[in-house]
């Protein structure tokens, strides 16, 4: 193997840190809560804070001393209460040192037939969803960095496995938009 640093892109460093948290957040099972995470270059973060250096694996050091771009994810916790995700993400705001944000969800999503009959009450609409046999349940992971950069990863529950996560820069574009949002 050379010594030849070699330099992922952006894109690169988010999806790999998307597809790390999502497979952490799969490792609890499905009906969690929303997650959200702050993404930072491990490299800087290193020099910054030396002792960050202790809590992480030695291959991920190796990793970050060759990429510029290799990012570490840190779950916040003591979010601000939302009634939902949309008040949720419009309360967060991050400091200069952070280069990107993910959050974790899970939906329920229907063929767009099947919305056709979707009740306007809430309480109905929630067991029309729940009953319905054409029904997915979701995971959506979303990361974006300060420069737009995004990456989603989307896991359904009928199909729960590493290998069948479906991902892109734009699967969920509202979502990317709305966490693209806290980084301004």
């Amino acid at each position: 193997m050379s010594d030849e640093i070699v330099t992922l892109s952006p894109r690169a460093g988010l999806a790999e840190a998307v597809r790390e948290i999502e497979r952490h957040v799969a490792t609890g099972g499905w009906d969690g809560p929303v997650r959200v995470f702050a993404l930072v270059r491990t490299a800087q973060a290193l020099l910054v804070e030396p002792g960050l250096a202790d809590q992480l694996p030695p291959h991920v050091l190796a990793v970050a001393g060759r990429d510029p771009y290799h990012l570490t994810s840190i779950e916040q916790e003591g979010l601000p209460a939302a009634n939902d995700l949309e008040e949720l993400l419009a309360a967060l705001s991050w400091p200069e040192g952070v280069d990107g944000a993910a959050v974790t969800v899970e939906r329920v999503v229907l063929p767009p037939a099947a919305e056709e009959n979707l009740p306007a009450d809430p309480d109905e609409a929630l067991a029309y969803l729940a009953a319905h046999p054409d029904r997915q349940d979701v995971r959506i992971a979303v990361g974006v960095l300060r420069d737009g950069t995004s990456w989603c990863a989307v896991r359904t529950r009928s199909n729960d496995s590493d290998d069948a996560v479906g991902q892109g820069a734009a699967l969920v574009p509202g979502l990317v938009e709305a966490v693209q949002a806290t980084l301004v």
